[in-house]
């Protein structure tokens, strides 16, 4: 376990909700049945597609330039990566899926992965599931929101990059992946992570996850094969 050495890169506000005063990196999970850290604490995993915007928004989120580069460290981009924060709570960086450079047999690998994760981790608390607000859910991205359902995982969805949109196509286009994904435009968190928003607002969601008491699901499904066809730009 090694902590991450780093001053905060943005000052901290008043009343900010989710201040991080300490962050350790613990290790990562390379295996289906490889080594996990035990399941002591409260777990809050991140996943989404590999050009989501993933790096970029948990370190905003966690106001440390640093911390996504460990688990972007060549070896650590193919595991699920266990943060310690605040002493308090586990974050878990789960691999990217969908990357259409990676061979469909690498993707394969990475697809029973995060499944054995998530039957694995009884402290799991819920999961933030990323999107790109440019672009229409890919058959992975509902694929892995379908899994997620049917294991009964409590699920944030952000979308990501949304700076990047126009202010006058923004309305029109949260709307559209709202009843695409059978969700109300509040059940979104709008994020950027160059300008900031939706920060505090995920925070805040991550906060009211971590008080909540353990899920326990049935034993699912696995998760549907990925297509060749899909991918998405980035």
């Amino acid at each position: 376990m090694s902590e991450i050495d780093e001053s905060p890169s943005t000052p901290e506000r008043p009343g900010e909700p989710l201040v991080i005063r300490s962050l350790e990196f613990i290790g990562g999970m390379a295996t289906l049945a490889g080594w996990r850290p035990p399941a002591e604490l409260p777990e809050v995993a991140f996943a989404g597609r590999s050009n989501v915007g993933k790096s970029s928004l948990l370190n905003r989120l966690i106001h440390r330039k640093k911390f996504a580069r460990v688990s972007n460290t060549p070896g650590r981009t193919r595991e699920v990566n266990f943060f310690k924060v605040n002493g308090t709570f586990v974050l878990v960086d789960l691999p990217g899926y969908g990357y259409a450079r990676i061979s469909k047999e690498k993707r394969a690998e990475w697809k029973p992965l995060i499944e054995s994760y998530l039957r694995r981790s009884p402290q799991l608390r819920g999961i933030v599931q990323l999107l790109d607000a440019r672009h229409d859910p890919t058959n992975d991205d509902r694929q892995m929101l379908e899994f997620l359902g049917e294991l009964g995982v409590p699920t944030i969805v952000v979308l990501t990059k949304i700076d990047k949109l126009r202010p006058s196509e923004r309305k029109a286009r949260l709307t559209a992946l709202a009843a695409s994904l059978g969700l109300d435009d509040d059940q979104m968190i709008s994020f950027s992570a160059v300008t900031g928003e939706g920060r505090d607002e995920l925070a805040e969601a991550m906060e009211t996850l971590l008080a909540q008491p353990s899920w326990k699901a049935e034993e699912p499904s696995s998760l549907p094969e990925t297509t060749d066809t899909d991918q998405a730009s980035s």
